[in-house]
């Protein structure tokens, strides 16, 4: 790029210029700068300038292909001026940004941009994952519950929320584990039952970690594989070095984002915003890890190659025919 965008308003006016665009993809999607077919692998490529189409001169059944082909972007007739400042603000914007919200500011269908958040949330999704608490920092477990109260919803809703999987009242279950100072990780959950709460521990704690949780029975037997620490929330919320504030301050972040931003999410989709809210976490600007926009901005960007999602995918349809 010849000047990265540093906020939304640079972003927004560098990536109005679809050359601006076509090279920053470039330089995203092959390092060296050297365009290839992403069907075959050659570099024997030229560019269609009116079709906005690169052209491989081999001899297969795809060879024109667009930018987006290979990536979350794929088969979408929305121009990457618009799909880069979304990914922009979706990354950026603390709370989320609704569906309603980017319709307005992008000048798309409100169903567009529905499906446009999901693609730039998969984006989102880390392709590799290492456990935590391996630094020798304590893990704060924790689960909540997602969802609004069965009494307030339409009767419709009431029904196909519980037959989605929640639980009495609605609500979806949601594990999550943070490393002081570090990264959380969080799950969608089936239930809240013990054997469900600690097979995620240790598939995502390495053994011999300090561990701390609250009082609930779910987490006894831990004290066999971790340096298990309880603190009693009847009693009090803090003891010395024990306490659970960190994970319940990423609970107010996503609640606040579901809540406020989103306000009905079905649980079919829940681990997606989920996953929204942990990349932004993960990805925050502290003392020791100085990122700005433009680096969390870069990082999901990195991220898109290699992911599809399509919308009977998305909604659950893969399958199906027309009657």
């Amino acid at each position: 790029m010849k000047r990265d965008p540093k906020t939304l308003q640079e972003a927004i006016l560098y990536f109005s210029d679809y050359e601006n665009c076509r090279e920053f993809m470039a330089s995203v999607r092959w390092l060296d700068g050297i365009v290839r077919c992403p069907h075959c692998g050659s570099d024997r490529i030229s560019y269609l300038e009116n079709a906005r189409l690169y052209k491989c001169k081999e001899d297969h059944p795809k060879q024109k292909f667009s930018l987006k082909v290979g990536t979350v972007f794929e088969d979408s007739p929305i121009p990457l001026e618009k799909w880069l400042p979304a990914v922009w603000m979706v990354c950026n914007s603390k709370n989320g940004v609704s569906s309603y919200e980017l319709h307005r500011s992008l000048g798309v269908t409100q169903k567009s941009a529905w499906f446009m958040l999901h693609r730039i949330r998969l984006a989102m999704q880390s392709g590799s994952f290492m456990k935590i608490g391996g630094g020798g920092f304590p893990v704060e477990v924790d689960e909540t519950y997602i969802g609004g109260k069965a009494r307030n919803m339409h009767r419709e809703r009431r029904i196909r929320v519980q037959k989605g999987g929640r639980n009495k009242g609605g609500k979806t279950t949601v594990v999550g584990l943070l490393e002081r100072d570090g990264r959380v990780v969080a799950k969608v959950a089936p239930n809240r039952s013990k054997k469900v709460v600690q097979q995620i521990v240790h598939e995502c704690v390495e053994h011999g970690s300090s561990v701390m949780t609250d009082e609930f029975v779910g987490y006894d037997g831990l004290s066999k594989a971790y340096e298990h620490e309880i603190v009693n929330h009847l009693e009090t919320y803090v003891r010395g070095n024990v306490y659970t504030n960190g994970i319940e301050n990423f609970w107010s972040l996503l609640k606040r984002g579901l809540n406020g931003t989103y306000v009905a999410v079905e649980p079919y989709h829940l681990f997606r915003y989920v996953d929204e809210q942990v990349f932004r976490f993960n990805n925050r600007a502290t003392k020791d890890n100085p990122l700005d926009d433009s680096d969390r901005f870069m990082l999901a960007i990195s991220q898109i190659s290699g992911k599809r999602l399509t919308y009977q995918e998305l909604t659950g349809k893969v399958g199906e025919t027309a009657a």
